[in-house]
């Protein structure tokens, strides 16, 4: 499906937004369920592997299912010099419309639970080890999409993607954030899944360096590639809209 960038755009916005929506209002469910944090993180951490899964699958086809600019960012820097990736006028609209739709997703997920509908986060993340928790969830999530493509697996994308960010839920410190949008998004409420704003730069650099060392993993793993980095899931040469 050859979308134009304004169809394309549209649907990052739309996909994270969900996302996000999905992240904090199973986070609110949780809480109210269960006085068990790990039963909580459990269920967050299910809601997220199916709806994550759900979202690439159906949107994938329109813009490549990045939902997360660190992906958006990759894609561009692996295809720059071949043009085989995102140009700069792509990365342009992907980025703001995957925050404004995580901080919308927030939002939404706060008005159906009846909660504030903007009430920053007091959820502290500040700790070295949770910085050393985002490098590597972000890591291995550029590794294993680009790793996908490398080896034309791409079509996998929805179950290995979801399943990857429900295990790095429990097997980083961070509970694998991994996407700079939905951090941004997250400081919006302040629920189980949110985070204070005190706490996102540090998070966001340690997303960025993961996302480089991803890169640098399938440089290692895979070596150079001229293929286009139809991330996540392929979705035909793009067609910009015209202006």
């Amino acid at each position: 499906m050859n979308a134009p960038l304004g169809r394309r755009a549209a649907a990052e916005a739309v996909g994270t937004g969900l996302l996000v929506t999905v992240v904090v209002g199973s986070g609110i469910q949780a809480t109210g369920l269960s006085h068990d944090v790990g039963v909580q993180l459990l269920a967050n951490s299910l809601a997220t592997v199916f709806g994550l899964g759900v979202l690439i699958t159906l949107l994938g086809p329109v813009s490549g299912a990045h939902f997360n600019p660190a992906v958006t960012l990759a894609a561009w820097f692996t295809g720059r010099r071949d043009n085989a990736g995102p140009t700069l006028r792509e990365v342009a609209a992907y980025v703001p419309a995957q925050v404004t739709g995580a901080i919308g997703g927030a939002v939404l997920a706060d008005a159906m639970f009846a909660r504030p509908l903007v009430k920053f986060s007091t959820h502290d993340r500040s700790a070295g080890h949770l910085w050393l928790g985002e490098a590597v969830a972000t890591a291995g999530l550029i590794l294993l999409i680009f790793g996908l493509e490398r080896t034309g697996r791409a079509a996998l994308a929805p179950a290995a993607v979801a399943s990857y960010i429900g295990a790095a839920y429990w097997f980083t410190s961070s509970t694998s954030f991994a996407n700079p949008a939905v951090t941004l998004g997250r400081t919006f409420t302040d629920t189980f899944a949110g985070i204070a704003p005190a706490s996102v730069a540090p998070f966001i650099a340690a997303q960025l360096l993961g996302a480089a060392l991803g890169l640098g993993a399938v440089a290692v793993v895979y070596g150079r590639s001229a293929r286009t980095a139809d991330v996540v899931v392929p979705h035909g040469e793009p067609e910009l809209a015209s202006s």
